[in-house]
């Protein structure tokens, strides 16, 4: 059972007015909750004897904690979650351990930043990386694990050293992605090459908590090796690729207004040609996208600029005014997705990375009186119809005459 954002920060029970106890429904998904631990006479020591029930298990799981707050259920149960978690990535199959690994993520999410989201990471981050190395492994794991450890990590890390080092597994995947000195692209699977960009991805995440000694020798390092990756084949690479340089380019500018870039003409030129993309041998939604993307990209590398995005959620709302900002944002809308307003609102770990306080309570009388009615949304809308349609007709009318235009 799902509430809506702001009916969600209400009590899990409540009295009748005939003083009668009365379940809602954060009481009955608490109850659920306990039933996936408890219940089918399996408790979790063996977390299952049927993979299908296991895979139900953690999908339930994943759906609870993405749209409700359960600190103290999951606190309570943190060591046996873990558990389960490991042993369906290292024995389980590819949407088993693909399950687990966002499962992961979302458990530290729950838990914020601190020794309970390190001890989970401290377990997990083994495992993680030996699915990462193995090439035998499900291409499907591989892909989950490489955006789950970079989320996992920017939550638990305590040590900058560490950071740096699950970086480098990342760097030994998508730089295999780049173009060869005479410029052609490796010849890589749709699957593998979805893994070497939520690879780039989550280093591009970690990036974000890098100290400036390390932003200057990934500079030096990797920015002339990332516009290799602007020639690869897959639409994601290439606008996960743009997105990063343009995010180093501000972590860079951050630290010196008149950084300089040795090979910034061509660089230039080339996010020019992806704005303005009109290859016959590509798909007009990839282009389409593409060409949206590389428009921000290019004046964020030329002129420093962001296009902001206002994001609203209950009374409140934040603007993601930077690459930092949005590649952090779309790192947790990943995970939490319908429910990233909720988290907003109420998950103080998230609250705080976004620097937005501690949590607002509204009640429910309060939102109620400010939500516009369902019939003046219905007016509103339609008169909003109706004017556009109006203004656009003459350019649908098929009898205006060619002239006139």
């Amino acid at each position: 059972e799902t509430l809506s954002h702001c009916s969600s920060f209400s009590d899990t029970a409540s009295v009748a007015d005939d003083g009668t106890f009365v379940c809602t429904p954060g009481a009955i998904l608490e109850e659920r909750l306990k039933n996936v631990f408890n219940g089918n006479n399996e408790c979790l020591r063996s977390f299952f004897l049927s993979a299908k029930t296991r895979q139900g298990a953690l999908d339930g799981l994943k759906t609870a904690m993405a749209t409700r707050i359960l600190y103290e259920f999951i606190s309570e149960r943190r060591m046996t979650i873990t558990d389960s978690i490991e042993r369906c990535l290292k024995k389980g199959k590819g949407e088993e351990q693909r399950a687990a690994a966002s499962l992961a993520c979302l458990l530290c999410i729950q838990l914020g930043s601190g020794i309970e989201s390190e001890e989970v990471l401290k377990t997990l981050k083994p495992v993680f990386k030996n699915i990462l190395a193995d090439g035998s492994a499900s291409i499907q794991a591989r892909q989950a694990v490489a955006t789950s450890l970079g989320l996992c990590t920017l939550v638990a890390e305590d040590d900058i050293l560490d950071v740096h080092a699950t970086m480098e597994c990342f760097e030994n995947l998508f730089t295999r992605s780049c173009a060869r000195g005479d410029g052609t692209c490796p010849s890589v699977s749709p699957q593998t090459s979805q893994l070497y960009t939520n690879a780039l991805l989550s280093w591009a995440l970690l990036l974000t908590i890098c100290t400036a000694s390390q932003i200057k020798d990934i500079l030096r390092k990797y920015l002339p090796k990332l516009p290799r990756l602007l020639e690869s084949e897959d639409v994601n690479m290439r606008i996960a690729a743009g997105e990063t340089i343009a995010l180093l380019f501000e972590l860079a500018r951050d630290m010196d207004t008149d950084f300089e870039f040795d090979g910034w003409d061509e660089l230039c030129d080339k996010l020019n040609a992806l704005a303005t993309d009109c290859n016959k041998h590509r798909a007009k939604t990839d282009k389409r996208k593409q060409r949206s993307v590389f428009r921000d990209v290019l004046k964020g590398v030329e002129e420093g600029d962001f296009q902001s995005e206002t994001i609203r959620f209950g009374t409140e709302r934040m603007t993601i005014d930077s690459w930092v900002r949005k590649r952090t944002y779309d790192a947790f809308r990943e995970f939490v997705g319908s429910g990233m307003n909720y988290h907003l609102q109420a998950n103080e770990f998230i609250r705080d990375v976004f620097e937005l306080g501690p949590p607002m309570l509204v009640d429910s009388a309060t939102m109620k009186a400010m939500k516009i009615p369902r019939f003046e949304r219905h007016l509103h809308n339609s008169a909003a119809f109706k004017a556009r349609t109006k203004a656009r007709s003459k350019f649908r009318d098929k009898r205006v005459d060619v002239g006139e235009f």
